[in-house]
């Protein structure tokens, strides 16, 4: 009876891998041939490889450009008025495929949650946005963010003290500080237990092509296996804590409500999944791409242990030189006419981020990574409007605190090596990054 059900349960994956990400791949192959640009950005491996080129071919055609399925802009002004538009929504998963496709990715969709998929902060428009972002907002304020930052500090302080002790040399800077950095002070932050961490960290590794289109079937396996297992184990923790609340802001969470309103347990599962996610996927690659740019910036470096008030200037400019978000996109909700180009309802705008961030009608040298950059915070990367980042401020405080702490602890750090960037295209940071400690410098007591 299992092996029955494991057949028909692979079946129904291969059927929706089919609709919502083999078709992608099929004409995202022919379109290369004919330089579409979205075709490149989704099945080129060079174009993967090396982005900034297509990002300026489109710059060369316009402020905005149709390609095969959809349109496309780099533009910064353009993408940041879009983000704030009443005229678009976000995307769906599924939601812009063809009738018979969608059709087919609503039969076999898993019970599993989505980041694309409602009740999910990512997918859904007022009034059910505005309701679960209040109430997210009433326990994520902004004072109990800055609470956090001695929990950062002392967090990093211990993860430095453990490179020490093991006798420093060359580690894998991402999976020795970066990841465990986050995820402890988000698994505080949500209630998570220490024996848990690395098992949320392993889902979120899983599950991060999920933002992503034109997945390989193995990749969309993965992204499967990932959504299903965090899914779960949100379902086991969340129990846990509604029969013992601790002080954390989940607990808080669980406990709020608008007007006697609660959030549902899919809903709850969705928003805390979000939050959780969101606040270590995105800082593990601000961080790993944080360190690059330093290691690769000597001067700039420099600036900043000369003088350290620069500190979060310096954290903005790594975020517009390598958004931990690359692009993210809006759909129209009826007919609209953008930039001379008329769209009808349900045509999808992708906004490229990363392209937005570094548009030299707004940044000088847009490619020049500058730690005193006087408008580095004009950046795109925590998107805009009603769906701006919640985690933003505790982003920067983790980046802040965390880079800071590390090159103040290890002054010399260097390379070791060539690291290894994501195999995404939404999600942007680095997999492996090899470093060469040095010397520790003293702490004062």
């Amino acid at each position: 009876m299992s092996r029955v059900a494991d057949v028909k349960d692979e079946a129904r994956s291969r059927l929706r891998w089919f609709a919502v990400h083999g078709v992608v791949r099929f004409f995202a192959k022919r379109g290369i041939k004919i330089g579409d640009p979205q075709a490149k950005l989704i099945a080129d491996p060079v174009t993967r490889a090396n982005p900034g080129v297509v990002y300026q071919e489109i710059r060369d055609r316009g402020k905005i450009v149709k390609g095969r399925v959809a349109y496309l802009t780099v533009d910064h002004g353009l993408i940041f008025d879009l983000l704030r538009s009443d005229d678009y929504r976000t995307v769906v998963v599924g939601g812009n495929l063809p009738k018979p496709l969608r059709a087919i990715e609503r039969r076999t969709r898993t019970a599993a949650l989505h980041p694309l998929a409602p009740p999910s902060l990512l997918s859904v428009e007022p009034p059910s946005h505005t309701r679960y972002r209040k109430l997210v907002s009433s326990v994520f304020t902004a004072r109990a963010v800055n609470a956090m930052r001695d929990n950062v500090q002392q967090v990093a302080d211990t993860l430095l003290d453990e490179l020490v002790a093991a006798g420093g040399g060359t580690v894998d800077i991402v999976s020795s500080y970066c990841a465990k950095l986050p995820v402890a002070v988000i698994g505080d932050i949500l209630g998570v237990p220490e024996a848990d961490r690395d098992k949320v960290l392993e889902f979120g590794e899983l599950a991060a092509p999920s933002l992503d289109v034109g997945l390989t079937w193995p990749q969309f396996r993965e992204v499967e296996q990932g959504l299903e297992g965090f899914d779960r184990w949100l379902a086991t923790h969340i129990a846990g804590l509604r029969d013992n609340p601790g002080d954390d802001l989940m607990s808080q969470l669980i406990a709020a409500s608008e007007d006697g309103v609660y959030l549902n347990d899919r809903e709850l599962r969705a928003t805390a999944g979000l939050v959780l996610a969101a606040g270590f996927e995105t800082t593990v690659n601000l961080l790993g791409s944080g360190i690059n740019l330093l290691m690769n910036n000597p001067d700039q470096l420099a600036r900043l242990q000369d003088d350290p008030s620069l500190w979060g200037t310096a954290v903005d400019e790594m975020l517009r030189l390598e958004s931990p978000v690359q692009m993210t996109a809006r759909v129209a909700k009826g007919s609209v006419t953008l930039e001379g180009m008329d769209l009808e309802a349900g045509d999808l705008v992708v906004c490229v981020l990363a392209a937005g961030n570094r548009d030299p009608q707004v940044f000088d040298d847009a490619d020049t990574f500058d730690v005193g950059r006087s408008n580095a915070n004009k950046h795109l990367s925590f998107s805009g409007g009603r769906h701006y980042c919640l985690g933003a401020a505790l982003a920067r405080a983790e980046s802040e605190v965390g880079l800071r702490t590390l090159f103040d602890r290890f002054p010399h750090l260097s390379s070791a090596g060539t690291g290894v960037k994501r195999d995404t295209r939404v999600l942007h940071g680095f997999r492996t990054l090899p470093v060469a400690l040095g010397e520790p410098a003293t702490v004062s007591a």
